[in-house]
């Protein structure tokens, strides 16, 4: 498995299968589950589309005019619109405004699936939208491991996602 992390280039082969692992964050504080995926992952074929940097600063302004802020945000958006399936994941305890923000970009796309386990404060919200819009989702993030390694073994991304 191929793992592309931001800000490296987002280079596909149109035949590869690609997931973005779009959630919790919070600046670099919360729990790198992202990692915690990977390596369950890291047996599966195709990529993974990584936008936890390695180097990320709280300091850095969240301005659309500071550089390094743009950058992130536009490499995010460019691997979501890449990626044949994109995974969600709404820790506990957190509150991820801008993986709301991407969950609401992504809804109509049929390439989400969404892990939102009680403690997250907006749970409902993400319920709601997931069942409107025929989302799958999974109790926790072993499910979403389990959803995506079905995707990148050759499940269509509405059979995965649906």
């Amino acid at each position: 498995m191929r793992v592309i992390q931001s800000p490296e280039p987002v280079d596909l082969d149109s035949k590869e299968r690609s997931v973005f692992l779009a959630g919790t964050i919070d600046m670099g504080g919360s729990q790198d589950w992202q990692a915690d995926l990977v390596a369950e992952l890291s047996s599966a074929r195709g990529v993974v589309l990584n936008p936890r940097r390695s180097h990320w600063s709280a300091d850095w302004p969240p301005d659309a005019s500071f550089p390094i802020f743009r950058e992130q945000v536009e490499w995010e958006l460019n691997a979501m619109e890449a990626a044949g399936m994109i995974a969600f994941y709404f820790a506990p305890g957190s509150q991820a405004p801008v993986t709301l923000l991407e969950l609401g970009l992504a809804a109509r796309t049929g390439k989400a699936i969404v892990c939102c386990p009680q403690g997250y404060w907006r749970k409902g919200n993400v319920d709601v939208v997931c069942q409107h819009h025929g989302i799958k989702t999974v109790p926790g993030i072993e499910g979403l491991a389990q959803e995506i390694r079905a995707y990148l073994l050759g499940a269509g991304p509405s059979d995965a996602a649906a």
